[in-house]
Parts: C-alpha cells; structure tokens; sequence
C-alpha cells in the first residue's frame, strides 16, 4: 500500500502543469497550541468546486481535526498526533469519483471550533 507521504507526492506532481505550481501548492505548518495546519490550493483543479463536508472532532486535548474547504482550498488542522489523518481524508477524499466528503465516524463531535 502506497504511504500518505507517496501519495500526498502524487497528487502534486499530477497538478504541476508548469504553470499551476507557480501560484498553488500545498503547505504544512505547526500551530502553537500544539498542532499541525495543512493548506492545499485546490484553483486549478478538478478539485476546485467539489463540495466537502466540514469535519469538526474533538477527542481530546491533544487528539482534535477540523477540516474544511473554504476559497478553493483545503484547509486542516488537528493536534500534534493527526498529521497522517488530516492528510489521509483529504487524500481520501480527493480520490472518490463522487461529490461526497468522507463520512464523519460514528462518535466524533462536531461542534468544535478551528484553535488555530
């Protein structure tokens, strides 16, 4: 099975057009709380007028996502341990051949904010 990393690396090579990478890309970033923000520019993409369901989960203080899609860009954030899975639902959901965004699990809160 492919890693989140290869294909994270996929997605952005298939978009590199030699125009698109110069003004869109994807970015990972820590957030001071702690956390991690991942922002990927969907312009340009088939991506780009996909809905998404917003996901808001709050497990713990350390154990949070949300993410969402808001000016043609995918945006997530979550706690110091949910790196792979805010990159595994955008993968996930960058895949399906349907307008749908991944389902949110059974349990999960959604009533959170974004503790950027």
């Amino acid at each position: 099975m492919i890693d989140l990393t290869q294909r994270l690396q996929s997605w952005f090579a298939r978009h590199c057009n030699g125009h698109w990478e110069h003004q869109h890309g994807v970015r990972i970033d820590t957030l001071d709380n702690p956390g991690w923000t991942i922002k990927i520019d969907l312009a340009g993409t088939p991506l780009q007028d996909r809905s998404f369901k917003e996901i808001n989960t709050e497990r713990s203080e350390l154990n949070w996502l949300q993410c969402q899609v808001k000016d043609a860009r995918f945006e997530g954030f979550g706690g110091p341990e949910n790196l792979s899975e805010i990159l595994g639902l955008f993968l996930d959901w960058s895949d399906t051949e349907t307008t749908q965004a991944p389902d949110n699990k059974e349990g999960q809160d959604n009533s959170s904010a974004v503790r950027q």
